[in-house]
């Protein structure tokens, strides 16, 4: 009897923490869909003044160029190193351009570029609101008679959703580079074949799948980001638990915008480009 009541403990217990968990999701993605139409709502009417505007460009977009290059310069010399391997297996080595810039441009370049901006933009960005939540300063804007939307999320969302598919674009050249480099100099890959097959099987695209899948990721990055450093929590604490859930929201987020992107444009490629 003990041990009847005891399983059937669990299983309530389990339940409940399974409820709260679907609650608990359920209301934040309808607060974060709440909080993105009221950011768009100050969109539509203008941009923000350039004053506003450029700084904020500055730091995610210039600041953001040396991790953005080392990033892709290493992706594609990895790339380079696992598939060499294989392909040297099936006597296939002149193919190596080919696998290395398709998943370069359509996947990895944009996917790692987004998930370091993740890191770097979007975790600065939850903890600068963060502690301007924490410190009164969003009230303050209020009590001024600003609206902190316009002036705080506007400047971020629009300088991500433009800037992160150009950074993006910056890793996958850099990433074709190093990746060349290191197969013809290192590898010994003939440059010719390497740059002839690239041309046969790497298409236009390729490379608006990627650039189309950044735009999305610097949507997801800007609004995340904003929406966890607006409703941080008090402290010191707070602070970090809202830069720390800007980044795993937004890695989880962009695997699952990576993965259904990547399905609907697989199923549009007839269409679209035959």
């Amino acid at each position: 009897m003990m041990k009847s009541q005891a399983a059937e403990s669990q299983q309530l217990t389990f339940v409940h923490h399974l409820g709260q968990a679907v609650v608990g999701f359920v209301t934040l993605a309808g607060d974060l869909t709440l909080f993105g139409l009221r950011m768009a709502s100050w969109i539509i009417p203008g941009w923000p003044r350039g004053n506003v505007l450029w700084p904020v460009m500055y730091q995610i977009g210039v600041l953001s160029l040396p991790v953005i290059l080392i990033t892709g310069g290493f992706i594609g010399m990895v790339l380079s190193v696992q598939a060499y391997e294989q392909f040297a297996l099936m006597h296939m080595e002149s193919q190596l351009g080919t696998v290395v810039n398709v998943t370069l441009l359509k996947e990895l370049g944009p996917v790692l570029a987004a998930v370091m901006l993740a890191g770097r933009v979007g975790s600065a960005m939850a903890a600068q609101l963060g502690t301007m939540r924490v410190t009164e300063q969003i009230d303050a804007l209020t009590a001024l008679g600003a609206n902190p939307v316009a002036y705080l999320v506007v400047p971020r969302f629009l300088a991500c959703f433009l800037l992160i598919p150009l950074l993006t674009l910056f890793a996958d050249g850099i990433g074709v580079l190093s990746g060349w480099w290191f197969s013809t100099q290192v590898l010994d890959v003939e440059s010719f074949y390497y740059w002839h097959h690239s041309r046969r099987f790497v298409t236009s695209y390729d490379l608006l799948s990627g650039i189309l899948k950044s735009v999305f990721f610097g949507t997801a990055i800007s609004l995340i980001a904003c929406h966890r450093g607006f409703h941080s929590r008090a402290g010191a604490e707070g602070v970090g638990q809202a830069a720390t859930e800007a980044f795993v929201y937004s890695f989880v987020v962009i695997l699952g915008i990576d993965f259904l992107l990547g399905y609907l444009l697989m199923e549009l490629y007839p269409i679209l480009w035959k």
